[in-house]
C-alpha cells in the first residue's frame, strides 16, 4: 500500500472564538498528536446527513492521543452556522478555496482520515461507507491504543458515494 505524504507547510485555517481565524502550517498541528479529520462540505445534503455520526465517532476519540478535527469547505461564518456549538468540541478548520482538500487528494466528500505526525495519510476514505469508516477507525484505534467506536449503527445513514470535492 502506497501511503501519501502531504506538504507539512500547507496552511490550515483554524476557527477560534468569535469566528476569528488563525493560519498555521500543518506541521504545527502535528507536533504532539496525529490528526483525525472529518472533511465536510456544509453546502451539501450528503455532508449534513453524516454530521451526527461523524460527531459521535470524533467524540469517541476526544480523549485519545490524537487531535479530532473538522475540515469544512466554507468560511468561518459558514462553519459556525453548520456546526453551531460543535465548533467548540473539536478543532475546526475552514478551507473555502479548497487548497487543503486538493493537497489531501480528496475527490468526494464527506471524507474521514488519519494523518500521522510525519504528514503521511495513514488511513482515508471518501463518501459514507460504514465498513470503510470502520477501517479508518481501526487504524486510529491501533495507532492511539484506544478502543474502537461502533460505526454503522441503525441510526446511521445508508451508504452513499458523496459529492465531488471540487466545485
Amino acid at each position: 500500500m502506497n501511503l501519501k505524504t502531504i506538504d507539512l507547510e500547507i496552511e490550515l485555517t483554524s476557527l477560534g472564538t468569535n469566528t476569528n481565524t488563525t493560519d498555521w502550517p500543518l506541521s504545527n498541528w502535528l507536533t504532539t498528536f496525529p490528526l483525525v479529520l472529518v472533511v465536510l462540505d456544509p453546502y451539501t445534503e450528503e455532508s449534513a446527513r453524516i454530521l451526527h455520526t461523524a460527531q459521535r465517532i470524533m467524540l469517541h476519540y476526544k480523549e485519545a492521543n490524537c487531535r479530532t478535527c473538522w475540515l469544512l469547505t466554507c468560511d468561518a461564518d459558514g462553519a459556525q452556522r453548520f456546526l453551531g456549538p460543535w465548533t467548540k468540541d473539536q478543532i475546526t478548520f475552514v478551507d473555502p478555496d479548497r487548497n487543503v482538500i486538493n493537497e489531501l487528494g480528496l475527490e468526494y466528500l464527506p471524507a474521514f482520515m488519519l494523518i500521522r505526525q510525519d504528514g503521511t495519510i495513514a488511513a482515508s476514505t471518501e463518501g459514507w461507507h460504514p465498513s470503510e469508516w470502520r477501517t479508518v477507525a481501526e487504524a486510529i484505534s491501533h495507532l492511539t491504543k484506544w478502543t474502537r467506536p461502533i460505526v454503522g449503527t441503525e441510526s446511521d445513514p445508508q451508504p452513499y458515494r458523496g459529492t465531488p470535492s471540487q466545485i
